[in-house]
C-alpha cells in the first residue's frame, strides 16, 4: 500500500524511496528545491550557477542516497551536499556570499509611508549585503545557515562538518564583525 508521501518524514521518505519506489524522488525535490535554491544563490550570488549547483546536489543526493543513514537527519545531509558543491564553483570563481530582499518583511500597500518603510528595508539589505562580503567566508556561511535558513547549531555541525562549539564561536565572531563593520559604516557616513 502507497503511503501519503506528504506525510513521511524525510528519513521514511528515503526509505521509501530506497525499497524500489525510485520514482518518489521527486517528492524530495519538491520539499528542498526552493530551500537549496535559496540558500546557494546565498553563496553564488548567480542565478545560473545556482541553477547548475542545485541540479547537480539533487543528481549527487539520488546516486548517494543508498548511502544515507536514515538514523540521521536528512536535511542536513542534503545541505552538505549542496555546500560541497557551491564551494567547489566558489574555489573556482572566487564568489561570495549575500543575502537578498526576500528575507525582509516587506509590507505590501500603498501606504506612502510604509513604502518608505519598504525602500528603508531595501537599502538596509543593500548595506548588509555589502557588510556581509567583508567577512570571511566560514564565518559568514554559518550566520546565512543559522539565520537565513532556520539551520540548529547541529544541523550547521551536520553541514559543514564542524564541532557544534565551532558553529557558535563562528556565528558569535560573524556577528561581532557585523557589528564593527556597520559601526565603522555609520562612522564614514557621520564624519
Amino acid at each position: 500500500m502507497m503511503p501519503e508521501l506528504s506525510t513521511l518524514t524525510d528519513e521514511k521518505l528515503v526509505e521509501w524511496i530506497r525499497n524500489q519506489h525510485l520514482k518518489d524522488y521527486k517528492e524530495i525535490v519538491i520539499r528542498y528545491q526552493d530551500k537549496l535554491k535559496r540558500y546557494i544563490l546565498y553563496i553564488t550570488k548567480d542565478e545560473n550557477m545556482s541553477n547548475d549547483i542545485l541540479q547537480n546536489t539533487f543528481i549527487k543526493t539520488y546516486q548517494n542516497l543508498n548511502g544515507f543513514d536514515t538514523k540521521r537527519k536528512f536535511s542536513s545531509w542534503i545541505y552538505r551536499i549542496a555546500h560541497n558543491e557551491a564551494m567547489n564553483l566558489l574555489v573556482k570563481n572566487k564568489k561570495t556570499i549575500s543575502l537578498t530582499t526576500e528575507h525582509i518583511d516587506l509590507i505590501e500597500t500603498r501606504d506612502s509611508t510604509q513604502v518608505d518603510v519598504i525602500f528603508e528595508k531595501e537599502e538596509m539589505v543593500r548595506v548588509l549585503n555589502k557588510l556581509i562580503d567583508q567577512i570571511p567566508i566560514h564565518y559568514r556561511e554559518p550566520l546565512v545557515l543559522y539565520y537565513y535558513e532556520d539551520n540548529s547549531y547541529e544541523e550547521i555541525s551536520d553541514i559543514l562538518h564542524i564541532p557544534v562549539n565551532t558553529v557558535s564561536s563562528r556565528i558569535n565572531r560573524a556577528k561581532k564583525a557585523l557589528y564593527e563593520l556597520v559601526a565603522e559604516s555609520k562612522l564614514l557616513q557621520n564624519g
